[in-house]
Parts: structure tokens; C-alpha cells; sequence
């Protein structure tokens, strides 16, 4: 939270300290004096405009009032109207400025709050000159001009940055904020709220609701209310959507069954609606404060920012790993590199899986929460966070930043317009800060001879770390989405019960640049005499028929298969390309295809079931030429040839 709400305390004590004062009010005028007694009642009865209205009048009538101009000064910085309140302030002090010191603080707050940064410097170290009043506010004042500092030359030194409106398709004249995108750029859920209307509260009407937005032909369509039972008579929002944008998790505060006053809560869309949500419980979720989650692409990591006990700051961002039985472990700190005696909030892990983004108001900045980067060393420590800059940071609180997988683009919100609101602006981020790009794969899979689409599961494994990064299964017209982070080699199966499996790899191993989106329809072959399937992650080492360590995956894959289906029989073919003579490529070959058939036999399939041949070059399926074509004739092939039901 900023820090004008010590303004608060320190203006009360003035009120009080005014009391036992023998020197009267700074004004003569009886009528200025009844407009600000009555403008102190409306302040009282939280008659924000009435109070205003009257300390205004006040000043009016008396332009030397120093009191009403102090009033009006904290009642500004109460709205947050901070520009106008550092000028009620600083004509205060003009007035008077000795009669309450404590008003430096105040008076630089304001004036910080609102980016006048070298008057804010000015006026934290007048106060900390003086006897401090009140220790936790001197603290603080030290804090600011730490932070006075660091704005002042990152002002100087401004990073790139031209945000754009994502249109009016999700921006309108109410607040659009905390937008979350899936790995394709194509879906935006994101949190709306009616502004105020009346007194400046909300009717239950303006309640935060989720919306979604489909990305289609260049810009951001009519964003349509998520509906129930995701959206409720209760807050809902600081969600996070998965990669493929098939569940969601998200905060929602005082919802029936919640443990604490926010909890983390979970749904998933299916058949067309999301479905009710479902509070994670303990040990994600406490009798405190758990908000702003964040899921990794790999579903795996569910960062959150919490106070609960065993922090180290007010709010912490913590982080809990889903075990191999499908539950959430016990959340863990972050520790201190990441979090501070302030507040950590909103992270976002970016889908490469290592670099986290995340709000700040505990390390120097521009004045409230800034935000800063930090990336997962292999070690699962975190590097230094960096701020990312002036004007990316501001005085204002900067928070909800999510970045898309190409690591170039960034959505926020922010409020450009005090006519509109909060919106969500988007901008491209300069190299220094970018994440690692991601590529995706994108899948439809269905039947090779009726077409029909197939809800089959799909996995993807890391041949490089020999780890299942991903398991899951297909929406029901067959679709799947799975993020492929660079720096890794990738296996991809799919399979359904009844048919042959479909492989592929990705190798991206010390690839670093922007990667192109894979879209792919998989047909799979049903379990009949004749089909085949090629096994694209079964890897030799160079000129020999010695399995590499990545094919394990792939192997045990297949030893699956046959043992689930008993009757099949099967011949293993072993192909290269035209790299030396045709006796030297058969003999290889059919070794290569013999290594197959000695792992499938020590892995309990019997040898009656298996045949084995070696086919050369003589059926190639790419070029000889190219590095792309010969990796193609390259390969391995499983093809049945016996059946019994």
C-alpha cells in the first residue's frame, strides 16, 4: 500500500497536539471557522465532498486558514489525489512553517506520491532533521528517500516504452484490469469493475466480475461476461489462466467454504462453461490472506502472494509444487532475495517456466509498488531482482504485468484517462527484460480413418532432464495446447486406448532465439494389422545401434502398448538415410531395429511377439540433401503384424 496512509496518523496528531495549544486558529474570520468545523463533521461522517466543499469555503473566506488548507491537504491525500494535496500542503507551510514540523512528511508523501521527487527529497530530510515524532514514520521517510533517489536517476536514464490500448473490444469507461493470456495470444480473461457511482461506493451491481476476449482478424473482440458459477455475488478476480487456457485459478475473497478472508480457488472449462469453483484448501490456503496466483506452463508451480505466519515481510509471494498424486505440497518461501520487509504481490511466471515478475514496494523504486524480474538459477535459487525502469514504473502502483510466450509483448493495466478508468495497455519489452522465448505446439488429433475427432492424453517430456513436463488430455473436440520452452530437446506422445501413438521431438538444445508456434493434426491409427507408427524419439548414438538415454521415454512407451494389448504382434524397422554405402546403412539398420527388440524383451515382452528388420535407405521420406531431410530417414518404426483380439 502507499505510503499516504501514515499521513493518517500524523495528521491526528496534529488535531490532538492542536488541543493543548494555547495559541487559537490561524484565523480571525468566524464565518471561515464555521465552513471548516463544518467541513470537519462532513470528514466525520466520511462526506468526502461535503468536506471539501466546506474546507474549500473556509479558505475562500480566509486565505490564510493554515488548518483548513492541512484538512484539505489530508483529505486529498486520502482520494489519492496527491498533486493537488502537496500544494495544500506546501501553502500550509507557507503560511506557518514552524507551527506542526510533522507536516514535512506529509508534505513530501504527497509530493513523492505524485512524482515531484526532487521536492520530496527536499522535504523527507527537513523532517528527519527535526526530533522524530513518531519512529515508524521516520523509518519510512528514511525508505522514501531512498526511493527519492532511485527515481531521480531513473528518470534520467528512461527505458523504451509506448504502451497501446488493447481497444475497445475490453477497454470501456469502467476499470479493466489484471489481464491473463494463454500461450497463443488468443484468449484474454481479465477482471472488470464498475466505477463508482454514488459517494464514491459501489452498489452490489459493481462487484469485480471476470470477462473474457478472443484475439480474432487483428485485434481483441467484445469481451463477454464469464457467467456463473465462475462469477458470483462476491469479488472475483487476480486470476491466472493456464497456457492452453482449458482451467483457471483465481482469488476469491469471502466465498462460502473459504478458509481465510481471500482464498485461491480452481475451475475448469469444459463442454462449453466453466465449471463451479472449487477452493484449494489447505495447505495452498489458510485462515490468512492468499491472493494473485500464478501457475506455470507446465502446471507444475502455483506462485501466490500470502501474510501468512513465516514471512518475512507483510505480504510474501510463495510458491507450492504439485506432487506425483496430483496434490499441492506445502507452499514454500520464496526467502529473501525475492521478498522484503514490505509487501511482495502480484507474480507472474513467464512460460518459460524461470523468470518471474513481480510488485515490490519493500526495495528502492519510484515510490509505491514497482515491478521487478528475477530468474530461477539451476540451482532454484533467484538472481537479483531488477527494476524495470522508468516509465514502465511510476509513482503510481504498477502491478498485474503479464508477458506473452515470445517474450516481447506485455499487458498491464493503468489509468491514462481519468475519464476511463483503469484499462489494459500493451507494449513491447525492451531486450534487457524479456523472458525466454517459448514456442508452442498446437494440436488437433482425431481418428486417421473416420476423421472423428479423439479425446486422447498427451505428454511431454524433456529428453534433455529425463522428465515428464506435461500430461494431460485433449478438450473434447481434440485439442491441446503445450508450451516448449527454448534450451531443451522435447518428446511429444499422444495416445488413446485402441490406437497406435503418435511421437515427435523438438529439438531446441542452446537455442535462444524466437521460436515459431507448431500446429499440427495428429491422426492416430487404429490397432489393426498393416498400420504403423513411426517412434521419432528413439535416438542412436552417432553411426552405431547404442539407444541414447533420451529413448527411454519413447521405449517404455512402447513396452506400454504391447503389454496393454497382449495380442499384438509387431515387426521393428530400422531406417537411415544415404550417408555411406547401401551394405553399410542395411547392416546398421537392422542392428539399430535388433537394440529395439533386446530392450522390449529385457523389459518383459515376449520375443514370440516381436520381428525385426533392417530397410537402409531404401524407403526415404525426406531428402538426402538437407540436415531436416536426412534426420527424416533417420528413424525407427513400429508396424503390426499379427492381431488376435
Amino acid at each position: 500500500m502507499k505510503s499516504f496512509v501514515f499521513i493518517l496518523v500524523f495528521f491526528f496528531a496534529f488535531l490532538n497536539a492542536e488541543k493543548g495549544f494555547s495559541q487559537k486558529f490561524h484565523t480571525t474570520s468566524a464565518k471561515a471557522m464555521k465552513a471548516y468545523k463544518e467541513g470537519l463533521t462532513s470528514y466525520d461522517y466520511l462526506d468526502f465532498s461535503g468536506a471539501e466543499r466546506n474546507f474549500k469555503q473556509a479558505i475562500e473566506t480566509d486565505n490564510r486558514f493554515y488548518e483548513a488548507y492541512m484538512m484539505l491537504g489530508e483529505l486529498q491525500s486520502k482520494l489519492r489525489r496527491f498533486a493537488e494535496a502537496a500544494i495544500s500542503y506546501q501553502t500550509a507551510v507557507s503560511i506557518d512553517s514552524s507551527f506542526y514540523m510533522p507536516v514535512f512528511f506529509s508534505m513530501a508523501t504527497a509530493e513523492m506520491m505524485s512524482g515531484d521527487y526532487n521536492k520530496a527529497l527536499c522535504h523527507y530530510n527537513i523532517y528527519l532533521a527535526q526530533k522524530p515524532s513518531s519512529e515508524k514514520n521516520h523509518d519510512l521517510a528514511v525508505k522514501n528517500v531512498k526511493n527519492c533517489q532511485f527515481a531521480v536517476e531513473a528518470i534520467k536514464h528512461p527505458v523504451p516504452f509506448s504502451p497501446e490500448s488493447v481497444g475497445d473490444g475490453i477497454n470501456t469507461t469502467d476499470d479493466e484490469y489484471w489481464p491473463s493470456i494463454t500461450a497463443d495470444g488468443q484468449t484474454m480473461i481479465f477482471t472488470r469493475q464498475p466505477r463508482p457511482v454514488e459517494n464514491g461506493r459501489l452498489s452490489k451491481a459493481g462487484l469485480e466480475d471476470f470477462y473474457i476476449s478472443y484475439f480474432s482478424g487483428n485485434k481483441w473482440q467484445t469481451a463477454v461476461n464469464a457467467g456463473s458459477p465462475l462469477n458470483s455475488d462476491d469479488n472475483e478476480g487476480a486470476q491466472s489462466l493456464s497456457s492452453d487456457g482449458t482451467y483457471m485459478f483465481f482469488t476469491g475473497c469471502n466465498r462460502p467454504g473459504g478458509l481465510g478472508s481471500c482464498d485461491i480457488f480452481f475451475s475448469a472449462f469444459n463442454h462449453g462453461k466453466w465449471t463451479i469453483p472449487v477452493d484449494l484448501g489447505s495447505p495452498v490456503n489458510t485462515q490468512y490472506w492468499e491472493s494473485q496466483p500464478s501457475i506455470s506452463a507446465d502446471d507444475q508451480m502455483l506462485f501466490f502472494s500470502s501474510n501468512r505466519p513465516g514471512g518475512i515481510g507483510g505480504k510474501d509471494l510463495w510458491f507450492s509444487r504439485l506432487n506425483s498424486n496430483n496434490k499441492w505440497i506445502r507452499p514454500r518461501n520464496l526467502g529473501n532475495k525475492i521478498n522484503t520487509p514490505g509487501d511482495e504481490m502480484s507474480p507472474f511466471i513467464h512460460f518459460d517456466g524461470k523468470t518471474l515478475y513481480f510488485s515490490s514496494d519493500g526495495r528502492p523504486g519510484m515510490g509505491g509498488f514497482d515491478i521487478y524480474f528475477s530468474r530461477m538459477q539451476d540451482d532454484s535459487t533467484w538472481s537479483e531482482p531488477v527494476n524495470l525502469g522508468y516509465p514502465i514504473n511510476t509513482y503510481n502502483d504498477e502491478m498485474g504485468l503479464v508477458i506473452e510466450s515470445s517474450g516481447q509483448k506485455a499487458y498491464f493495466s493503468s489509468i491514462r484517462d481519468g475519464k476511463t478508468g483503469k484499462n489494459i495497455y500493451s507494449f513491447r519489452l525492451y531486450e534487457a527484460i524479456r523472458p525466454d522465448p517459448v514456442a508452442y505446439l498446437k494440436g488437433k488429433v482425431s481418428d486417421k480413418e473416420t476423421g472423428q475427432s479423439l479425446v486422447a492424453e498427451y505428454e511431454l517430456i524433456n529428453l534433455s532432464r529425463q522428465h515428464t513436463v506435461v500430461h494431460n488430455s485433449t478438450d473434447e473436440a481434440g485439442n491441446f495446447l503445450v508450451c516448449l520452452p527454448s534450451g531443451y530437446n522435447y518428446g511429444l506422445n499422444v495416445s488413446k486406448k485402441g490406437y497406435l501413438f503418435y511421437s515427435e521431438n523438438f529439438m531446441f538444445e542452446g537455442q535462444h532465439t524466437v521460436l515459431e508456434p507448431f500446429l499440427k493434426k495428429i491422426r492416430l491409427s487404429p490397432l489393426k494389422i498393416g498400420e504403423s507408427m513411426s517412434l521419432a524419439n528413439i535416438f542412436y548414438e552417432v553411426d552405431s545401434w547404442t539407444l541414447k538415454k533420451e529413448s527411454l521415454a519413447e521405449l517404455n512407451k512402447l513396452c506400454d502398448l504391447l503389454k496393454e494389448n497382449k495380442g499384438i504382434k509387431v515387426e521393428i524397422g530400422g531406417y537411415t538415410d544415404a550417408t555411406g554405402t547401401d551394405e553399410h546403412n542395411q547392416i546398421l539398420s537392422e542392428k539399430r531395429a535388433l537394440s529395439v527388440v533386446n530392450y522390449l524383451i529385457d523389459n518383459g515382452i515376449s520375443s514370440d511377439r516381436l520381428k525385426y528388420k533392417g530397410y537402409g535407405n531404401t524407403s526415404p521420406v525426406g531428402d538426402n540433401v538437407t540436415y531436416e531431410g536426412r534426420k527424416l530417414n533417420r528413424r525407427t518404426e513400429v508396424k503390426i503384424i499379427g492381431l488376435k483380439k
